[in-house]
């Protein structure tokens, strides 16, 4: 098999870096078709973990300069695992919503914040940035290994797949300050839109519009900021009196 660049046409990917090619092993062992890793990397003890995952689940694991710097410019990759993608359905459980979705450094980032606040079912109403593009995987540190998301021709679609749920649109034009407002006992959906445009009025007509009061000195949030502020609030119940990572 001659690896090449990614497309997103290819029914494989690929990571770039050593963390997240542990937390690929660590979730997705079954999917990984190989792994490289640099000739004069194995004192590194990521690289260690990688050979013990490896060895313990029959990986390959091939020493090749050459593929690692055709797949990444930086020179500080010292490993690469290739990838069968996947498809997956969400679980019953509080959704993040997308909508169209542009930036790849967003994506990467909104993933990797969404599992550190506990959400880990991300839904993507196309057209939306490709969660398997390496430079996404990259910049959620892998945390797209450890959550479930799944694509959706519109949002009307992901209504009717997951019904009888509440839904929170974060909108400038929101009715309510986040503030006032908290999660009930039944399942719920956050909805954020595009970077630049954010979400269409159509979705003050969906359950409850919020909006996170700024100051007037700018327009807006980026997104991936206010989705933290969002799921900071929403779940600042699971969290309190716990002891958590510092």
């Amino acid at each position: 098999m001659k690896i090449k660049a990614y497309h997103k046409d290819f029914d494989y990917t690929y990571t770039l870096g050593v963390f997240e090619t542990i937390e690929l092993l660590h979730n997705k062992p079954n999917l990984v078709l190989r792994v490289y890793i640099k000739s004069n990397s194995y004192q590194n003890k990521g690289i260690k973990i990688i050979s013990e995952i490896c060895r313990e689940n029959k990986i390959d694991l091939i020493e090749s300069d050459n593929t690692i710097s055709k797949l990444s410019k930086k020179d500080n990759c010292f490993a690469v695992a290739i990838i069968k993608k996947y498809t997956m359905e969400l679980d019953d459980a509080n959704h993040v919503v997308l909508v169209n979705p542009g930036d790849m450094g967003n994506m990467g980032t909104i993933i990797r914040t969404m599992l550190g606040f506990n959400y880990s079912n991300l839904a993507i109403i196309k057209p939306g940035v490709d969660v398997f593009d390496p430079r996404v995987i990259r910049a959620s540190m892998g945390a797209l290994f450890n959550i479930n998301f799944e694509y959706f021709d519109s949002f009307s679609e992901y209504l009717d797949k997951y019904p009888k749920r509440n839904i929170y649109s974060l909108m400038l034009k929101g009715a309510k300050n986040i503030h006032s407002i908290g999660p009930d006992d039944q399942k719920y959906s956050l909805v954020f839109g595009n970077e630049s445009s954010g979400l269409p009025d159509e979705f003050l007509n969906y359950g409850q519009s919020i909006f996170i009061p700024h100051s007037n000195k700018i327009d807006s949030l980026n997104l991936s900021m206010a989705l933290g502020i969002t799921l900071c609030h929403f779940s600042k119940s699971e969290f309190k009196g716990k002891e958590v990572l510092r």
